[in-house]
C-alpha cells in the first residue's frame, strides 16, 4: 500500500513538511533545535484537570481490574501446573493448552511488576512465581536457549526462537520477579540469561533471518544482523532492573543499547529509525536500508524516554521526544485513524496496513509520558487522538466481549473469534499509564518537574 509522499529532500525539511499534523504551530522539530513548542519546553503547567485525570484514573481501574484480571483469572492462568495458556477465544474457550515461551516470560513481567507496583496482593505474586516454576524446569545448558512453547504439563515442544526473544521476555520477567519476592536468585539469572543472549547476538553468525516473519523486504539479510527488536528488550529490561539494583555490567548494556538504537540505528536520510543493519551496525546495501518498522521505533523511543527520566539526561529526553513525535506522525493513518506498525520500503512509501493493539497502546504509554514530564500540547493532542481511537475501535465490550481486539485489518473491524489473548503489552499500556495518572493527581495536576 503506499501512503502520500512524506519525504522531503533533507531530514529538517522532512520534519518541517510534518510539523502541524497534530494541529500544531508550524516548528522547527530538527535533532539539532527544538522550536517554540520543542519537547523540552513546559507548554501547559497543568495539562490536565484533575477531572480530567480522574476520570482516566478511573477508566483505567476499571480496564485492568475489572476487564482484564478477571478473564485472566478465568480463563488464561493455569492454577494446576502454573503459566498462561494464551491460546484462548473471545468467550474463554481455551483452543489450545500449549504454554508460549513468550507469553511465560511476559505474563511473569506483567504479574510481578502489577504486585510491586499496584496491588501488593499475595495472589498476583503467586501466579508469577508459579510460572517462574514451571520455565525453569527446563532452564537450557549452556548457551542454548529455551524451548518455543510447552504442553500444558510441562514438556518440551518447537525449536528455540533463534533470535534470543524468548530467553529474553524469561529474563525480564525474572528480574521484576527478583524485586516482588525479595530473591536476588532471580535478579542474577535474568543477568545470566543476558550475557548468554548478548554473546550470541555478537557472533557474526547469529540468526541471519531475524524478524522475517514480521519484514517486508525479500532481500537476504545479512548474518549477524543487528535488529531494533533486540536493541528494544535489551533497554527495556536494563532500565527496570537498574531502578531496581544500581549494576554496573546492566548499566553498561543499556549504554551499548542506546548508543546503537540512538545513533546507529537512526537513518538522517529520512528522519526514522532502520530496523536492521550489518553486523557492523552499517548501512545494508540493499532493500533493508529503506525498511522501518515503525511499531518498534515507537516503542523502543518510549523506552529512552524512560531511561532518559532515569538517568536525569534531559538532552537524551528531548531528543526521544521528538524521534517519537515523529515517528507516530508519519506512521499515523489519516484515512481510518491509528497506527501502522510496518514502514516496508521508505523511498517507495510502502505500508503494512493492518492495525495490531499493542502498537496504538506505545503511542499512548510514551505520549501520556511526555505530557506528564513535559506538559507539551501535541503530546496531549496526540494521546487524546489514540485514547479516543482505541475505545471506539479496539475494546470488545460493545460486542457483548471483555478485553479488547489484539490485531485487525486497517478499518479494525471485528471479528467474532480469535486464537490468542495478548498478556504483555494491553496489561503494561494500562499499568504504565495508570501510574503516570496517579503521580499526576498527587501532583494536583502539574507537571512533574524532571529537568526543573
Amino acid at each position: 500500500m503506499k501512503r502520500r509522499a512524506f519525504l522531503a529532500g533533507s531530514s529538517a525539511a522532512a520534519a518541517s513538511a510534518l510539523a502541524g499534523a497534530w494541529g500544531c504551530r508550524n516548528e522547527n522539530v530538527s535533532d539539532h533545535g527544538a522550536g517554540t513548542e520543542g519537547p523540552g519546553k513546559i507548554q501547559s503547567a497543568t495539562p490536565f484537570s484533575i477531572s480530567d485525570l480522574e476520570r482516566l484514573k478511573k477508566q483505567y481501574e476499571y480496564d485492568l481490574y475489572e476487564d482484564f484480571l478477571p478473564f485472566m483469572e478465568k480463563y488464561v492462568i493455569d492454577h494446576e501446573y502454573g503459566g498462561f495458556m494464551c491460546n484462548t477465544d473471545r468467550d474463554g474457550t481455551n483452543l489450545s493448552t500449549d504454554k508460549n515461551t513468550w507469553y511465560e516470560g511476559r505474563g511473569i513481567w506483567v504479574y510481578s511488576f502489577l504486585y510491586n507496583n499496584l496491588a501488593r496482593e499475595a495472589k498476583y505474586l503467586d501466579v508469577a512465581a508459579k510460572s517462574a516454576e514451571f520455565i525453569l524446569k527446563h532452564k537450557p545448558a549452556g548457551d542454548g536457549l529455551w524451548p518455543s512453547a510447552f504442553t500444558r504439563e510441562g514438556e518440551a515442544k518447537g525449536e528455540p526462537d533463534a533470535r534470543g526473544y524468548g530467553d529474553l521476555f524469561v529474563a525480564g520477567g525474572l528480574a521484576e520477579l527478583a524485586k516482588a519476592s525479595g530473591e536476588k536468585k532471580y535478579f542474577d539469572l535474568a543477568k545470566e540469561i543476558i550475557a548468554k543472549v548478548i554473546r550470541l547476538y555478537d557472533r557474526e553468525d547469529y540468526h541471519p533471518e531475524a524478524g522475517r516473519s514480521y519484514l517486508g523486504p525479500t532481500a537476504p539479510q545479512t548474518p549477524g544482523a543487528r535488529v531494533l527488536g533486540v536493541w528494544m528488550v535489551l533497554i527495556n529490561t536494563a532500565t527496570q532492573m537498574l531502578d531496581h539494583i544500581a549494576d554496573a555490567e546492566i548499566l553498561a548494556v543499556a549504554d551499548r543499547a542506546l548508543e546503537a538504537i540512538m545513533t546507529y540505528h537512526y537513518n538522517p536520510d529520512f528522519d526514522l529509525l532502520n530496523e536492521i543493519l550489518n553486523h557492523d551496525l552499517s548501512r545494508p546495501q540493499n532493500e533493508y536500508a529503506q525498511f522501518s518498522y515503525t511499531g518498534h521505533a515507537i516503542e523502543t523511543l518510549w523506552m529512552v524516554l524512560y531511561e532518559a527520566a532515569r538517568r536525569r539526561d534531559k538532552a537524551l529526553f528531548d531528543l526521544a521526544a521528538r524521534r517519537f513525535r515523529r515517528h507516530v506522525e508519519v506512521a499515523w493513518d489519516d484515512v481510518y485513524g491509528g497506527a501502522f506498525r510496518s514502514l516496508d520500503h521508505v523511498d517507495k512509501n510502502i505500508w503494512k496496513v493492518d492495525k495490531v493493539l499493542w502498537l496504538q497502546e506505545e503511542v499512548l504509554i510514551g505520549s501520556l509520558f511526555l505530557i506528564e514530564h513535559t506538559g507539551a500540547s501535541w503530546a496531549r493532542e496526540m494521546f487524546d487522538r489514540m485514547n479516543s481511537y482505541v475505545r471506539e475501535k479496539f475494546t470488545l465490550q460493545q460486542y457483548g466481549f471483555p478485553l479488547w481486539m489484539h490485531a485487525a485489518d486497517r478499518k479494525a473491524t471485528f471479528e467474532r473469534h480469535s486464537n490468542r489473548v495478548e498478556n504483555f503489552h494491553h496489561p503494561r499500556h494500562l499499568m504504565l499509564n495508570l501510574l503516570s495518572i496517579r503521580r499526576m493527581i498527587d501532583r494536583k495536576g502539574r507537571v512533574s518537574g524532571l529537568f526543573a
